[in-house]
This record gives structure tokens, C-alpha cells and sequence, in this order.
């Protein structure tokens, strides 16, 4: 298949939907399938050269929103080439662009959501939710409405975003989510991280590795971990990621003001190797999120053995819980606390069959080659409908005399897709 992705930027830093981009396009790549991928990029953006796979920049936008007066026209002539488009993440100009340019084509646009329908945004931020409001009925909604599916990446996602608007309707889809199994040298990786952070050698590391924004709940997580310092004086926690809004700043000085500032390294954005270093050379994994639809890291660190401290509003918890893969409790300070006490309580016959544990859970439920297995089976037999109405469509206006039952047939087929 000729698979087009449409995103705001390629910006690492954006987080789950440009690294996933990234994972299930090279890997459908690497099949045979032919994936592009456009965005509202500056063309000379550095994050754009480097991306693994062709790459369309069509901006920069001209607001935050993206509107970017090119962008319509380009994908309304480009995505003939392509069998099926795919919308990551709403809100912005990339999502609403491709409900006007495709929404009367024979090609079909699937819309992943990426977690931006979870009511607790609506809860946290009410004023920017009035804000939603007043474009979602003529913007957001229609882009949901006419997709040819909305895709989710767990059953607990699909229900949540129905909570967030009341106008609301798509065709549901829940394809899980997955990720790239880490390089096999794994002390190799191990001692490259640890070279870069010395002090870090012989401590019992508590991770954290995503973006520094308040839905992750790093300020839940520095309070719990001043409580099992006390506990484990050879514990030392690692908050890995790029600040997003400025928000490190003030977790530093509640480090301070809860006497943990030297135990507390902040490295900022691990990629490549470095960041699989860090999976290899920590205790265990921590995301107290107040909102997580799926959580990519929790996969990465599930496939380098390494047992995961989840909140219950992070979308896999329960596969965790149920395997056995981690510990499960509420995004709240005592909830983040009974986890890190928790794991401090079991012994090192449990740690280590939790560690097996995990890697068995991620090769069983979150490798790269099911999610493009589910992906795949989702978009191909609407592109073999789509592509066999055409050839019939076409037959027919080349049949002697047919011109009229040819061009119906090609409404009809049009037809049959804008329902679907």
C-alpha cells in the first residue's frame, strides 16, 4: 500500500505521535508498503532532514494553529498517489486541512486522536476547553465524522473520548499501539549511559523518560520519591525528557524544597543509544500520569526488562497489572508513594521474575510487527474496495455505449466510501 501521514511537525520533541510515525512507518517500510509523510514544517527545519522517511514541509504555519494557505491544495492533488491518509493528532490546521481537501475523494483519511479526546484536559484546562467548543462544531467534529475511521490505541481511550464533547461521532477503531525492540547489547548501552553520568554508578535508578509537562505528574513523582529516599539511600531518580512548557524550573526548586536536589539528575532529551542506556541501567520505570493513552516509554522499558510503576490513568495499565509487568496505583502523591514502596518491599526473587515478566509482556502485547499487523488489516481491504470499484468504474466507461453506467458506478463507489 501508498501510505501518506499527516502531522503538525517531526519534531522529536512533540513526543508520541511523531516517534510513532517514525516506528510503524519505517517498519511497514521495511515490508514493501510505500510511506510518506507530510507536516507543517519549515523545509529547512534540521528535524526534517534527519526524519527516516520522505518528508513533505509545508509550513511554516502561519499561527500556532498551522494555517498554512499551501497545504490544501497540496494534499488535494497528492493524495491520488496514495491508497490511504492517516491524521495524527487534532487541534491543529494538518487535521482540519485534510477534512477539506479529502472529504470528497475516493481517498480514504483515518484520524488517530493520541489521547487529545481525554476528558481530563477538559477538567484541567476549562478555559481552553471553551475555547474547543467554539470551533469544534464546524472543525474537529466534521474531521471525526466523515473519517473512515477514528483510531484508537486502547479500548480505555475509546471510551474516555466520548466524555469530552456531546457532539460527538466516528466510526471507532482500537488498533494497540506499539514499539521497536531496543538494540541486543544491552550492557554495552548500559555502560555508554552510565559513562555520561558517573555519579549515577551503583545507584538503584528510578526513571522517568518523556516530555516535562504537568500531565506526566513529575511533581507527584519528586514528593513520592523524597518519601522511599529516606528508604533507600542508594536510590537516585532521573527525569530524562525535553521541558515543554518551562515546567522544569519549578520542579527543581520543590526538589530543593524537599531536600532531594542532589538526588535528582536531569540529563533532558535521551535518544538513540543513550536513551536505551538508561532503560538498561535503572531500577525500575515511573509514569504517574494524569493522562496517558498509551505511553510509548512504558513499552520501551517493558522491552528492556525493566519492571514499569504506573499510574491508572496511563491507557496500558491494566495489561501491566494483569501480567504482572509492574505496579499499579492513583495519580496522586500516596498513590505514587504506594508503588515506590511497593517495589521496595518485594524481594529480589520477585524483582527479577517481574523484570522476565516484562519483556514477556511487551513481546506478547507491544511489539512494532502487531501494531502494523492491526494497522494493516484496519486500511487494507478498504483500499482494495476502493481501488477494485475504480478499475470496474473504469472498465465500464471504456465499454462500448457504457459512458453513462460507468460514470454511475464511479458514484456509486464514491458513495459507498463517504458511508463507510
Amino acid at each position: 500500500m501508498k501510505i501518506l501521514h499527516l502531522l503538525s511537525t517531526v519534531d522529536p520533541r512533540a513526543g508520541g505521535p511523531t516517534e510513532g510515525v517514525r516506528q510503524s512507518g519505517v517498519a511497514m517500510a521495511s515490508l514493501g508498503h510505500e510511506i510518506e509523510v507530510a507536516s507543517l514544517d519549515a523545509t529547512d527545519a534540521p528535524y526534517v532532514r534527519e526524519f527516516p522517511l520522505p518528508v513533505h514541509a509545508l509550513g511554516p504555519g502561519r499561527n500556532y494553529y498551522g494555517f498554512t494557505p499551501g497545504y490544501v491544495p497540496w494534499l488535494g492533488r497528492e493524495a491520488q498517489r496514495f491508497d490511504a491518509v492517516i491524521v495524527h493528532g487534532l487541534w491543529q490546521y494538518h487535521g482540519f486541512g485534510a477534512w477539506r481537501a479529502l472529504r470528497g475523494s475516493n481517498v480514504p483519511y483515518y484520524v488517530y486522536t493520541h489521547g487529545m479526546l481525554d476528558p481530563w484536559f477538559k477538567h484541567t484546562y476549562p478555559l481552553k476547553h471553551l475555547k474547543k467548543w467554539a470551533y469544534w462544531p464546524w472543525a474537529e467534529y466534521r474531521v471525526l465524522r466523515d473519517a473512515a475511521a477514528v483510531i484508537f490505541t486502547t479500548e480505555e481511550e475509546r471510551l474516555l473520548a466520548r466524555q469530552s464533547f456531546w457532539l460527538y461521532r466516528a466510526n471507532e477503531r482500537v488498533v494497540p499501539f506499539g514499539t521497536n525492540a531496543p538494540p541486543p547489547h544491552a550492557r554495552a548501552l548500559r555502560e555508554l549511559f552510565l559513562s555520561a553520568y558517573p555519579h549515577l554508578r551503583g545507584k538503584r535508578i528510578v526513571l522517568f523518560l518523556g516530555r516535562i509537562h504537568e500531565k506526566k505528574g513529575c511533581d507527584l513523582l519528586i514528593h513520592a520519591f523524597a518519601d522511599h529516599a529516606q528508604r533507600d539511600p542508594d536510590a537516585h531518580l532521573v527525569i530524562a525528557g525535553p521541558d515543554a512548557t518551562g515546567w522544569q524550573r519549578p520542579l527543581q526548586a520543590l526538589a530543593r524544597a524537599c531536600s532531594i536536589e542532589e538526588r535528582v539528575t536531569w540529563p533532558g532529551m535521551l535518544q538513540g543509544d543513550m536513551k536505551w542506556g538508561a532503560f538498561y541501567a535503572s531500577d525500575v520505570f515511573a509514569l504517574p500520569s494524569h493522562q496517558e493513552n498509551f505511553g510509548v516509554a512504558v513499552a520501551e522499558a517493558l522491552a528492556c526488562g525493566l519492571p514499569v510503576l504506573l499510574s491508572d490513568k496511563v491507557g496500558v495499565w491494566r495489561e501491566v497489572e494483569s501480567d504482572r509487568a509492574g505496579l499499579v496505583s492513583s495519580d496522586t502523591i500516596s498513590g505514587t508513594q504506594r508503588n515506590l514502596l511497593n517495589w521496595h518491599s518485594l524481594d529480589a526473587s520477585d524483582k527479577a521474575k517481574m523484570r522476565e515478566q516484562a519483556r514477556r509482556t511487551f513481546d506478547a502485547r507491544f511489539g512494532i510487527a502487531s501494531m502494523v499487523d492491526a494497522l494493516t488489516a484496519l486500511l487494507q481491504p478498504q483500499a482494495e474496495a476502493i481501488a477494485m470499484a475504480s478499475r470496474v468504474a473504469e472498465a465500464q466507461q471504456n465499454a462500448p455505449g457504457a459512458a453513462g453506467a460507468g460514470m454511475a458506478s464511479k458514484a456509486a463507489a464514491q458513495k459507498e466510501h463517504s458511508v463507510s
